[in-house]
């Protein structure tokens, strides 16, 4: 189909930007309503429509040679690079999504091994019944009414004994004294 107004451009062998802005402003519309059937996304017609503008400056002596229809062509281009985008995409692997929970870097095991070794070591330094709370309490995650409940003892009781042995167990940690023994 020709258009009216192309015609003669053609036979002036309009080159360049004028070229595009001409083919742009006669079938641009139309290109555009085109590929986004085609694509079902405005954003990528728009960028279909672009390279097929830019596909047809490069090929300027196929428009004017005054043979066929200029909209015809521009559809056919505009068709193609879209069953290009679709095949190239067809052929590359999915995308993974990366995933935001990643675990982190994890220490290495010889350090857990000497920290075990190091509160083992504290801990030994600690009276029984003080080593008894803190084992109730974070070891095996009791609540200090539970703890309580398990050694036969005050829930005050726990409680103080609790904070002097992790004050005990910090002075030994940061002076590296194994033998300290807290009072009772």
């Amino acid at each position: 189909m020709t258009t009216p107004g192309w015609w003669p451009r053609r036979s002036r062998r309009v080159r360049g930007e004028d070229l595009v802005r001409s083919l742009y402003n006669e079938h641009g519309a139309s290109l555009l309503a085109y590929a986004t059937r085609l694509t079902n996304d405005r954003a990528a017609a728009e960028d279909v429509v672009q390279e097929t503008l830019l596909r047809a400056w490069k090929h300027a002596d196929v428009l004017t040679d005054e043979k066929g229809s200029v909209r015809g062509w521009l559809l056919t281009v505009a068709r193609n690079i879209v069953t290009d985008r679709a095949r190239a995409r067809a052929v590359r692997p999915p995308e993974v999504a990366e995933v935001t929970e990643s675990p982190s870097v994890e220490r290495d095991h010889a350090d857990q091994v000497v920290d075990s070794m190091a509160m083992l070591g504290a801990l030994e330094g600690l009276s029984p019944e003080h080593r008894e709370v803190l084992v109730e309490i974070y070891y095996r995650g009791r609540t200090v009414t539970e703890a309580a409940q398990a050694l036969g003892i005050a829930a005050g009781t726990v409680k103080s004994r609790s904070y002097y042995a992790l004050r005990a167990l910090r002075a030994v940690m940061s002076s590296g004294d194994k033998g300290m023994e807290v009072p009772r």
